[in-house]
């Protein structure tokens, strides 16, 4: 085709990724796909960075390698800053993009709901340099807590308060159980059981697992009951002032570590109208993904509201499935040689969570079955691996899994504090 359609997409992960591959070689078009990492990565992997059950790189493979065979496909290092949509045109954050249609999939971030102490003081898990925020401060209250003469400020070190009960703070929190029974005391002889603290898991639903089935949210919480995890529900944390963390219920618990794993929102770039705005700050769109007041412009998985589909009609799950299903279907409306596009419809194809080794909750499709224990445990671990980007990360994945189930040990414990050098 002598002048290809340009298409802008802001967001590489599960969304922009998967739109990108459906349209890639395609003559039609001329893709540039924008983000502001060198790399995708896998987010339902990033609590076992985090813990230093694995590596970064294990869950995460730079853009330029994957894109490498698409020829009508550029990569761009940058950070959106506004649109403009009258001009049809991005500002980055080291430049200018032209578009004939831009693809918004840039997803969510973390919500602190405006307390300022919290966003300040906790310790959030959405990317992974926070994974290895986390993963440093772990291991460095591990070591300072073995030179503290007071056992009660190696309790405060040491006791792990997680906000957010959904699947991210029940595999958190069962992993944290896991490491303080096996790991923990064979590395830090110097600790004794009474100084490693407790590890509290906290929500303002009436059970774990919110959005899963009676069933599971039972199961999970009989599980992490038996692994030490106190759980506290009905109840939201109000503050945190860097040594203590205040709940809802007027109850205090004296801790060094607030995890904040209890919301999200869609992040928001300056240009859109106030009308394409909806809950969540997710941008408003129709069964097309088309988003609300604008011709040329989508938006695709968690950072889109599907107005119109009265199955969903609060939005779809911000999850992996609803994301690349989406743009599975834009791709293919935009390929499509007629006008006659395909309306989004959600196949729902159940959710997973792992509570710890051996542990795991499988809702099949509209709650309708129910799987437990290790055979869940095993579907977790296939669907994952699956779900990683190339062939090298599903088998080093795979071999650290299962030299864990074998000793019950992990292999990178490193604290590691880069420092900044080169300005982009």
């Amino acid at each position: 085709m002598a002048n290809p359609k340009k298409i802008v997409v802001v967001g590489g992960g599960f969304a922009g990724l998967e739109f990108v591959k459906g349209l890639g070689n395609n003559p039609n078009f001329d893709i540039v796909l924008v983000d502001s990492n060198n790399y995708n990565f896998f987010p339902p992997l990033i609590y076992q960075v985090s813990t230093g059950f694995m590596e970064p790189s294990a869950i995460s493979y730079p853009f330029r390698k994957i894109l490498r065979n698409l020829k009508n496909v550029h990569f761009r290092l940058g950070s959106l800053e506004r649109v403009v949509p009258a001009e049809n045109k991005v500002i980055l954050s080291n430049g200018e993009l032209d578009y004939d249609i831009l693809v918004m999939a840039t997803g969510t971030e973390t919500n602190f709901f405006n307390n300022k102490n919290i966003a300040e003081k906790s310790l959030p898990m959405k990317t992974i340099s926070d994974a290895l925020s986390l993963r440093n401060t772990i291991l460095t209250r591990l070591d300072r807590a073995t030179r503290m003469e007071s056992t009660a400020e190696r309790v405060k070190l040491l006791t792990f308060v997680i906000a957010g009960a959904g699947p991210t703070g029940v595999e958190l929190s069962g992993i944290l159980a896991e490491m303080k029974a096996s790991i923990i005391m064979k590395d830090y002889p110097e600790l004794k059981k009474q100084d490693l603290g407790g590890i509290h898991l906290i929500d303002g639903q009436k059970s774990v697992l919110a959005a899963m089935s009676k069933n599971a949210q039972k199961y999970t919480s009989k599980k992490l009951a038996s692994l030490g995890v106190t759980l506290t529900m009905n109840t939201l944390v109000e503050d945190f002032d860097g040594d203590t963390v205040y709940l809802s219920n007027g109850n205090k618990i004296p801790s060094r570590n607030l995890i904040w794993a209890a919301g999200v929102a869609a992040k928001t770039f300056e240009g859109f109208s106030k009308e394409s705005i909806g809950a969540g700050r997710r941008l408003k769109t129709n069964r097309y993904n088309k988003v609300e007041s604008y011709d040329n412009i989508y938006a695709l998985g968690d950072c889109s509201i599907i107005q119109g589909d009265k199955n969903y009609p609060e939005g779809h799950p911000q999850l992996a499935q609803p994301a690349m299903q989406q743009a599975q279907n834009l791709a293919e409306n935009l390929s499509s040689k007629t006008q006659n596009w395909k309306p989004f419809e959600y196949n729902d194809k159940g959710s997973l969570a792992i509570i710890g080794r051996n542990k795991a909750v499988l809702d099949f499709p509209k709650q309708k079955y129910f799987v437990k224990g290790f055979p869940a445990w095993l579907i977790w671990i296939f669907v994952h691996i699956m779900g990683l980007v190339n062939f090298k990360n599903k088998l080093r994945t795979l071999y650290n899994w299962l030299g864990y189930y074998i000793y019950k040990d992990q292999y990178f414990r490193m604290i590691i504090k880069p420092t900044e050098r080169i300005k982009s």
